[in-house]
C-alpha cells in the first residue's frame, strides 16, 4: 500500500534486512527499557525478529528507504496459553513499533489501519493486543484506537511485568479511528 510518494506499507519480504528491523525494534522499545520494563523488543535477536514475523504476517513501513515501523500481525493461535488469542475470529497484533525518529508523523495511525484492514478481509472480527500494565501511554494509545482492557496475561519469566489484553471489534471499516463499539 503505497501512502505517499515515498511511504510504503507492505508484508515482509525473504529481501528485508533482519538486522535493520531488528535495531528499529531496539531502539522504539528503548525508551520502555529505560523505565525498566523488559519487553521481548529490547532485547530480541535477528533470529527472534524472523520468529516473530513467521509466527503471522510481518508488515513493515517504509519512507523511501527507510524501515520507519513494522507490527506482526498473527491469526488465532489455538496453542496459545491466551484463551482469548486461540479464540477462532481473533486476530492480534504483536511487536507493533514506530521509529523514534518517526514519531509524530501519523505513522503508527496509518500502520495500525493498514494491519485492522489486512485482518478484517482475513476474516477477523476482533483484534487483540497485549501490553505491559505499567505502560500508561501505550494503553491509553491503544484506547484512543477503540482498544479497550478484556483481561491480564502474565508472560514471566520471559517479561518482567503483568500485561493487559486489550480487544477491538473490526465490524466497522473506520480505519482504526475510534471505538466501533
Amino acid at each position: 500500500m503505497t501512502l505517499s510518494d515515498s511511504l510504503l506499507i507492505r508484508p515482509v519480504t525473504a529481501d528485508d534486512d533482519l538486522a535493520r528491523l531488528t535495531t528499529l525494534i531496539h531502539c522504539a522499545y528503548a525508551p520502555h527499557a529505560l523505565r525498566g520494563l523488559r519487553f521481548w523488543g529490547t532485547r530480541q535477536s535477528v533470529e527472534d525478529t524472523a520468529k516473530r514475523f513467521a509466527s503471522g504476517t510481518g508488515l513493515v513501513m517504509l519512507d523511501g528507504e527507510d524501515y520507519v515501523g513494522t507490527v506482526t500481525l498473527r491469526p488465532p493461535q489455538p496453542e496459545s496459553s491466551v484463551p482469548l488469542y486461540r479464540d477462532p475470529s481473533v486476530w492480534s497484533l504483536c511487536q507493533f513499533c514506530i521509529t523514534p525518529d518517526a514519531k509524530g508523523r501519523g505513522y503508527g495511525t496509518q500502520l495500525h489501519a493498514y494491519a485492522l484492514d489486512y485482518a478484517r478481509r482475513a476474516g477477523a472480527r476482533v483484534m487483540a493486543l497485549d501490553t505491559a500494565q505499567p505502560a500508561t501511554a501505550l494503553i491509553a494509545m491503544y484506547e484512543s484506537w477503540g482498544y479497550r482492557v478484556v483481561g491480564e496475561c502474565d508472560w514471566r519469566p520471559l517479561t518482567n511485568y503483568t500485561s493487559v489484553l486489550m480487544a477491538r471489534d473490526l465490524g466497522a471499516a473506520d480505519g482504526g479511528m475510534g471505538n466501533t463499539g
